[in-house]
């Protein structure tokens, strides 16, 4: 199986992506840490951490040292390490995790499984080191339907170039509650559940939103950066129009699936 669409594009600093879909995250990772149950004393691998929002309240609540983190891009992992001295960063794919099994309470991953290279490799890995009865959690975004920033971008972009419909993350697999819950099923985890959360992320004005999708971060911003000057020009005026928004301060709202599954005892 090759990499999905954009796997690559997150080879960027850390602050981009912060700035683009990470100002959704640390909302998203406390609605995330709910759903999987997590509690003090647990132990909590973190799969795809990125940058480190969902590390950062993994640690917040339990410790730094009940928290490990694996992200495959080499610059996230040094600005996880780096944001959060304490917890085990690891530079690993959520294909090849380095831990023995049952290593862990919880395994969480966030925004991640549609980038995984082997999405059921992966989840098998998360189950693998979690220990018996322990929770495998992820969490994606509704990328067709309700993630307004980037459902929006994508219907800018083909709306001008319909070739940029091969892009859209939107056709990605596993975005849709059935299609999550067959692969939690899949894996072999007990008490599949697939819950909407949604969470909200604020922008000073729309330049605020569109300069991080010109520094090439993730699929939307590697779509953006691709196109010559005078295309940006009309994809930003495009999705401008879209959103309704101008130079005063807005909030967009996300909608993401979380699925839950239990390691069988």
């Amino acid at each position: 199986m090759g990499d999905p669409p954009g796997a690559a594009t997150f080879g960027t600093p850390a602050e981009a992506y912060d700035r683009h879909v990470g100002r959704y995250s640390r909302e998203l990772a406390g609605a995330l840490i709910h759903a999987a149950g997590v509690r003090p004393g647990h132990r909590v691998l973190d799969v795809g951490c990125g940058p480190g929002a969902l590390t950062r309240e993994l640690v917040a609540r339990l410790g730094a040292e009940q928290v490990a983190a694996v992200d495959p891009s080499a610059p996230f992992v040094e600005a996880c390490r780096r944001r959060l001295p304490g917890a085990d960063v690891q530079l690993a794919p959520a294909e090849r995790l380095p831990f023995a099994d049952a290593a862990f309470d919880d395994a969480l991953a966030q925004l991640v499984v549609n980038f995984m290279t082997d999405p059921r490799a992966g989840v098998r890995e998360l189950q693998r080191v979690t220990r018996p009865g322990g929770t495998v959690a992820a969490a994606v975004w509704d990328y067709a339907g309700e993630m307004t920033l980037l459902r929006r971008f994508w219907d800018a972009a083909v709306a001008l170039d319909p070739s940029a419909g091969d892009r859209d993350e939107g056709s990605m697999p596993f975005c849709t509650p059935d299609e999550l819950a067959g692969l939690w099923s899949t894996a072999g985890l007990a008490d599949v559940r697939v819950s909407p959360v949604v969470v909200s992320a604020r922008y000073d004005d729309f330049e605020d939103l569109w300069r991080p999708l010109e520094l090439g971060v993730a699929p939307s911003g590697a779509y953006a950066a691709s196109l010559s000057r005078e295309q940006q020009i009309d994809l930003k005026a495009e999705l401008r129009r879209r959103l309704g928004v101008g130079q005063e301060p807005f909030r967009l709202t996300a909608r993401a699936w979380i699925a839950t599954g239990h390691v069988p005892r």
